[in-house]
């Protein structure tokens, strides 16, 4: 009679805790970047809980002695005027480029015409335009129009600047949309605005949150154009945070206060809205 033996491998037993003390491994790799990630937000936070007096490079890493509130109040105060002008730039802007953006992506994918793939790529170019280089042209012409200074000209820039990145947006997601569906629609009597409005639209909701979303953040947190394009009334908040830090003796507290403050919309956005913004840029990017 002949015994069969049976050989397992060592990797068979071995090969699970290699593959969990990896796993572990990445872990660990992925929390100490996380909290290197977040000493910038550390140092923030501390800082504008502390008093002028305790602000010294020695107790730069140190928790401060009594939380001080007192300079959120005065932050807030020195943004009030401005928030508004924010909230309006902000939403108009964002509404405005967005509703644009989503008519140029559906004219550019579903109403093809001659010279549509040389417009397309002009737009895109918009994108690649650095800020610095339109701003004496952007100047003039706002200077010309009678909008340099108001708020309404800081509008009209922000929105032709996103125009490029909507209408990319919208582009891409308007083209899984089925054309049989727009064919159907022409043979019930929908013309240009009633496919767009009755089938288009209603179809648009993931493109519209990733869209404003993204121009939110953008023009909420824009600089060099606020500070460039508008008049003392009319400055968004990213310039009254800069006026914070400004002079030659700066209470560092104000500053990290004020940045705290000022970017409470913006991670408030991504924090109700950020699930949605993945679907949406997920959306469209799988053909089948």
């Amino acid at each position: 009679m002949t015994t069969v033996r049976t050989y397992t491998a060592p990797e068979a037993h071995t090969r699970p805790k290699r593959s969990a003390r990896g796993r572990w491994l990445v872990y660990a790799l992925l929390v100490l970047a996380s909290l290197f990630y977040l000493l910038p937000v550390y140092l923030v936070v501390i800082t504008s809980l502390k008093t002028p007096a305790e602000i010294t490079l020695a107790n730069t890493w140190r928790l401060p002695e009594t939380p001080n509130w007192r300079s959120f109040a005065d932050a807030w105060n020195a943004f009030a005027p401005t928030l508004r002008n924010s909230l309006v730039l902000t939403v108009v802007a964002t509404l405005g480029s967005a509703l644009l953006g989503s008519l140029n992506g559906y004219v550019l994918s579903k109403w093809r015409f001659p010279g549509a793939n040389i417009v397309f790529p002009l737009i895109l170019f918009g994108m690649f335009i650095p800020y610095q280089s339109v701003l004496i042209p952007l100047f003039r012409f706002l200077s010309d129009i009678g909008l340099y200074g108001s708020l309404w000209g800081l509008i009209l820039t922000h929105i032709v600047y996103g125009l490029p990145i909507t209408t990319l947006i919208f582009r891409n997601f308007y083209a899984e949309i089925p054309d049989e569906m727009l064919e159907a629609g022409k043979i019930d009597g929908a013309g240009f605005f009633g496919l767009y409005w009755r089938v288009v639209f209603p179809l648009s909701v993931s493109g519209f949150v990733v869209v404003i979303i993204w121009q939110f953040t953008q023009i909420w947190n824009e600089f060099l154009f606020a500070v460039t394009l508008t008049s003392q009334r009319s400055q968004p908040i990213t310039v009254a945070l800069a006026n914070l830090a400004g002079g030659q003796a700066v209470a560092w507290n104000l500053p990290m206060a004020g940045a705290i403050l000022a970017a409470l919309p913006t991670l408030l956005i991504y924090v109700i809205l950020g699930r949605y913004f993945i679907r949406g840029l997920l959306a469209g990017s799988v053909k089948g």
